[in-house]
């Protein structure tokens, strides 16, 4: 019933106001984001419609008209609904609920056996030994987690196998590269790149899966974005509670003279991993509003110690006149930083209140943009320095690639958000140029991973 709500808010707008398309599609970016968040917090879908009409009807006049000429009609669908709704809980308590459960553990014993399947082969799970899992650890993982999407948002069968013929692509591609490491623990520049940036790549595939395999429109791909935040904070606690279950076990055995460390090694941590991943997926969907009031909370506590971290890095390097090493550890660190920063950035615009009024925390993130934005011209120059001194590498032509992306990304989210703060732009842009950055950041990975590795002779 909501979406046919909003068709006909959608026509009523076009007929009646002659609401250019970019326009109208900003407005029901921010309409769909605010039933999103209301649904979160337990109300009725239908209910939540209402909700969000009303607020945006106070931002815009359209809506405002389109809520008070239609309230009593809308008000009717909404109790005549919800009647419905409460007779079908009765009849089929939490149906889906359960089936969703069960498939999400399905996928995760397979995810879990095909991680065992490299083994049959004689390719143990053993990093210090091999280089095959950590290249390949994505191709375990994620395409069971897009799977569970693809299911869950009865995604139609032609993007779902392309979905798939895009997973086996680049697994087949990457396993195709004749790396040239002379060690697992000595990798080959553009192997060790590749291993780096493969996850991101295929990460955007998951998020087509999430999307319902229809990348349009902010709603979707923001809700991606808390998804990621969520899922990413699902898996730290598993993993926290997986590594104190291992040692407990190893301790228990140890105790009557039995090592179990190789069946945790080969079996429980691999398995653990691959399972884990998928259940994490789930139990984000499953668990919607225990963990998401985290998002603001997070955004508030690290986006200003971020910020004075970085100011402080600034001002010392201005004060003490030293230079930015660049080494290879120095320019993974470094864009490691950046990529988080622009993570939680990310995550404090996805659970921002788009029709919120600006405010001390929207003070800070500008705060922290212009503090990431001076760190990253202060790394380009130097990476730009070691250029011109010593030649190009894998490394710092990468690092070079990414520090440029964030540095175009940064730039405009500031000046975006500025034109917000100002009054002068609705925070719904600020939105759609992160959304539509996501595939500028998946792109340059892809080209690190698929370019990359011929471009530089596989070493």
């Amino acid at each position: 019933m909501p979406d046919q709500q909003i068709e006909a808010w959608r026509a009523y707008l076009t007929e009646r106001h002659a609401t250019r398309p970019s326009d109208l599609a900003a407005l029901e970016d921010v309409l769909r984001a605010q039933m999103r968040v209301l649904v979160r917090k337990g109300l009725a879908r239908d209910e939540a419609f209402l909700v969000a009409l009303k607020r945006l009807g106070g931002v815009d006049e359209g809506t405002r008209e389109f809520a008070r000429e239609h309230a009593a009609g809308l008000w009717q669908q909404f109790v005549s609904s919800a009647s419905g709704s409460e007779r079908g809980r009765h009849a089929r308590p939490d149906g889906r609920s359960r089936q969703s459960m069960w498939t999400a553990l399905a996928l995760a014993v397979a995810a879990a056996l095909a991680i065992k399947v490299p083994a049959l082969f004689g390719v143990v799970f053993d990093p210090d030994r091999s280089l095959f899992y950590p290249l390949n650890i994505g191709f375990f993982t994620l395409p069971f987690v897009a799977a569970y999407f693809a299911w869950a948002r009865a995604v139609a069968p032609a993007r779902r196998l392309g979905l798939a013929a895009a997973f086996v692509l680049a697994a087949v591609t990457v396993n195709a590269f004749p790396f040239r490491s002379a060690h697992a623990n000595d990798p080959a520049d553009t192997h060790a790149l590749a291993m780096l940036h493969l996850p991101i790549a295929l990460w955007l595939l998951v998020g087509m899966a999430h999307v319902g395999g229809l990348w349009r429109g902010n709603a979707g791909r923001m809700d991606f974005i808390r998804f990621t935040g969520e899922f990413f904070i699902h898996l730290v606690l598993m993993a926290l509670g997986g590594g104190v279950l291992i040692g407990l076990t190893v301790a228990l055995f140890r105790a009557i003279g039995i090592d179990a460390e190789p069946l945790v090694q080969e079996w429980i941590v691999p398995c653990g991993i691959a399972g884990a991943t998928v259940v994490a997926a789930w139990l984000v969907e499953a668990k919607q509003g225990v963990v998401q009031d985290m998002a603001p909370l997070l955004a508030r506590i690290f986006s200003p110690l971020f910020a004075l971290v970085l100011l402080g890095f600034v001002a010392t390097m201005v004060g003490t006149g030293r230079g930015m090493d660049v080494e290879r550890d120095i320019l993974a660190a470094l864009d490691l930083l950046l990529v988080v920063i622009f993570g939680l950035l990310l995550y404090a615009i996805s659970a921002r209140d788009p029709l919120a009024q600006p405010g001390l925390s929207d003070g800070i993130q500008i705060v922290l943009l212009a503090a990431t934005l001076a760190v990253d011209c202060i790394a380009l120059w130097a990476i730009g320095e070691r250029i011109a001194a010593f030649g190009s590498t894998p490394n710092r032509l990468a690092a070079l690639g990414m520090n440029l992306v964030l540095l175009a990304n940064l730039a405009g989210s500031a000046v975006l958000y500025a034109g917000f703060l100002r009054g002068g732009l609705p925070f719904s842009r600020l939105c759609g140029w992160q959304m539509d950055y996501l595939a500028v950041i998946a792109g340059w990975a892809g080209v690190v991973v698929l370019l990359f590795p011929p471009l530089f002779g596989f070493r």
